[in-house]
């Protein structure tokens, strides 16, 4: 047994050092290990509901000398009518939210309409593949959260990797402790019944199962939705005061439970 571990390894260390060579296994060891250190990033949740979209996710807090960011480091608003969360490297994802937002604002430029969500997303995934496949470049260390809602298919919820992979999803997470909010939302989430209050409050609750932090406080976290009252689609950060009421109410239910 130790002799094929060993094996393992001597393999891995022969073709991790490129994108581009695949593994006897068929494994790209580049991009697993971007996706390792997305596992390592601050939780982010997104939820869909009746009524839109919900994205909550953990701010991590390095040091109490720190300046608080002026602007959220996980929430970004890419088309007045998709918006996106993600987990992982800030700098990687600063650089795929320029990319969406100039991608976005070109299609409306040729043809006087917003973006189709998915067709963004497929777009971004696109360039994300782009930096599995050629030489001299690594994959983006960053996991993403779409949320956005179009003509087409209403409200929508997209999920990507490194890989260039996406999916469309009714409730997921990124980031760490992604499998123990996957269950939560398992049990919690109600397909068709959700309203946007109801998806906030589960939102609060899978984050606050799941960091890190034992004293998890308002500030340490970043929810925003995409709604689309009158007719307008609108992306709206929640206020601090609103996130502490969410909060205090779903640690009230966790201490009656464990009660």
């Amino acid at each position: 047994r130790l002799g094929r571990a060993a094996v393992s390894v001597t393999m891995s260390r022969r073709y991790d050092s490129r994108t581009t060579i695949f593994s006897p296994e068929g494994r790209l060891y580049q991009v697993e290990y971007a996706m390792e250190a997305i596992s390592h990033a601050g939780t982010a949740v997104g939820i869909l509901s009746n009524e839109g979209v919900v994205l909550a996710a953990e701010k991590k807090i390095t040091s109490k000398l720190l300046e608080p960011s002026k602007t959220s480091e996980k929430m970004y608003m890419v088309d007045e009518h998709v918006a996106c969360a993600v987990a992982g490297i800030t700098a990687d994802a600063n650089i795929l939210v320029n990319y969406a937002r100039q991608a976005a604002q070109r299609y409306t430029l040729t043809y006087q309409e917003p973006m189709p969500v998915e067709q963004l997303v497929q777009s971004l995934c696109d360039t994300k593949q782009g930096y599995t496949q050629y030489g001299g470049l690594r994959p983006f260390g960053v996991s993403v959260l779409y949320a956005g809602w179009d003509q087409h298919h209403g409200f929508q919820l997209y999920c990507s990797d490194p890989s260039g992979n996406y999916g469309g999803w009714m409730a997921t997470s990124i980031g760490a402790s992604t499998q123990a909010a996957q269950s939560i939302m398992k049990q919690d989430y109600k397909a068709g019944e959700m309203s946007l209050q109801e998806a906030l409050q589960l939102a609060v609750k899978v984050l606050a199962k799941t960091c890190d932090s034992t004293s998890l406080s308002a500030d340490k976290l970043d929810i925003a939705t995409v709604t689309r009252p009158g007719g307008q689609v609108l992306y709206s950060p929640l206020p601090e005061a609103e996130t502490k009421v969410l909060l205090d109410k779903a640690q009230e239910e966790a201490a009656s439970g464990d009660a």
